[in-house]
């Protein structure tokens, strides 16, 4: 990884907008900074669209598109997206209500499964808001050994899910998507562009492993100074912050070098 003052203006000028991450990356510990709140505001003034990628439930979604100053959410991990249209709040999802159906009562029976196996494991506080994962506290409320969730996810990849795992939770579910394709597929649907163009305008800062396909998959990409996990491909800058001094650093960079 590079520091961030390595990014040139050239590049910070061919951007049009930002996908962000928001636990211990736009959010310190859980907890929403004044200064990254006010940071959306400033990007925006730059002319810079905004999507929110994250694990969290669509149920946070909901409320962040609809207050927040961004185009939209993409929620757990890239399956689903909310987008403020006028007063309403629309959901995305490529998935219809009966294979939903379907789909959640095979992940909660998985879901049980590991966590009768491994009695340490816990739902998160959060569980109850989403539609297509579901997630074990490891990291937010209780700590659980790094070797205990290496355990579940070995056993939840056996039982037939997928597995994502982030600072804080792990993630199971049977949705194919990841940040990446979620935020490919929603610029495409907001804005029209085509992968390639989308990989190469939009930028993305992140701080974990379940970030790591938006690292592959964008060019600029930006990781904060606490980035965790052993995501397969590293970001192209880092900054010198944590967290959202680090997402602060990233606006103050990119305001310096659009002028």
């Amino acid at each position: 990884m590079q520091p961030l003052e390595r990014m040139n203006a050239s590049e910070a000028r061919g951007l049009t907008g930002l996908l962000f991450d928001l636990d211990d990356t736009f959010l310190d510990r859980g907890r929403l900074d004044a200064e990254a709140y006010a940071a959306l505001f400033r990007l925006r003034q730059l002319g810079l669209g905004l999507v929110a990628v994250t694990g969290r439930p669509a149920g946070w979604g909901a409320v962040l598109a609809r207050q927040w100053p961004v185009d939209a959410v993409i929620c757990e991990n890239g399956a689903l997206a909310l987008q403020r249209d006028g007063n309403q709040v629309t959901r995305i999802d490529a998935v219809g209500p009966p294979a939903r159906a379907e789909r959640n009562a095979r992940l909660r029976a998985i879901a049980g499964a590991v966590a009768r196996e491994l009695t340490e494991l816990e739902p998160s506080e959060d569980c109850w808001l989403r539609v297509s994962d579901y997630t074990f506290d490891i990291g937010e409320e209780r700590t659980v050994a790094r070797v205990r969730v290496e355990q579940a996810v070995a056993l939840a990849r056996r039982l037939g899910a997928r597995t994502l795992v982030s600072t804080v939770h792990l993630h199971l579910t049977l949705d194919g998507d990841d940040k990446a394709s979620g935020a490919v597929r929603l610029l495409s649907r907001l804005h029209g562009l085509d992968p390639t163009l989308a990989r190469l305008r939009w930028a993305f800062v992140g701080d974990s492993e379940n970030d790591e396909s938006c690292f592959a998959a964008f060019h600029t990409t930006i990781g904060v100074k606490n980035l965790s996990g052993r995501p397969s491909l590293l970001p192209r800058y880092s900054t010198r912050g944590e967290r959202s001094a680090g997402f602060v650093e990233l606006c103050r960079a990119l305001a310096e070098r659009r002028g």
